[in-house]
């Protein structure tokens, strides 16, 4: 999975998961952490 794909994955999910500032932030490293490990 390529970098831009994987961020716009992630950028989603933590725009609709996170709550607040941080907490988005928190969640879209989570989700990019767990889509590397998905695609390796």
């Amino acid at each position: 999975m390529n970098n831009l794909f994987r961020g716009l994955l992630a950028g989603y999910g933590a725009k609709k998961l996170g709550g607040g500032c941080f907490g988005t932030i928190i969640v879209f490293i989570i989700l990019w952490m767990l889509l590397g490990q998905c695609s390796n």
